[in-house]
């Protein structure tokens, strides 16, 4: 029995495509069928969609109330939030900051969302106060020699 020759894919053994692929793909930007349907489908009624969402929300349907809010003005992804935060020049200070996020996560002043890219912050920042401090350990006990 002869073994079969393995199909060519033109993947890589993860399953991504290698680069360079020869096989294809789609192009970048392109559409795929079902996206290209709906809109053809669509094509046209988009005024007497939204008028009709509009309609039914005006009627209190909450659903289509709802569509039409996020539509005019959509929830936040990201924005500024305010609390107090010492200053950070210290690993002790980092300490601090950290338990002054979790106080105010407690005091429902800052949403666990919220905190948790804020101790990404922090986290970063307190590599970079251990980097300068040990830099200055290093340059101290250079100049001590």
């Amino acid at each position: 029995m002869m073994e079969e020759e393995p199909k060519k894919t033109g993947r890589k053994p993860d399953g991504t495509f290698a680069p360079g692929n020869k096989m294809g793909g789609r192009p970048p930007g392109s559409l795929n069928k079902t996206t290209l349907a709906v809109r053809e489908l669509l094509d046209g009624e988009a005024e007497a969609l939204t008028r009709k969402a509009i309609d039914l929300a005006l009627a209190g349907d909450g659903r289509a109330l709802r569509l039409c809010l996020d539509r005019i003005a959509p929830p936040r992804r990201d924005g500024p939030i305010e609390f107090e935060l010492p200053p950070i020049k210290t690993m002790e200070d980092a300490a601090k900051a950290s338990a002054a996020l979790l106080d105010a996560v407690a005091a429902g002043e800052v949403t666990p969302d919220e905190a948790g890219r804020v101790m990404a912050l922090l986290t970063a920042h307190k590599q970079l106060v251990e980097s300068g401090d040990l830099e200055a350990r290093i340059v101290a006990l250079e100049n001590r020699q």
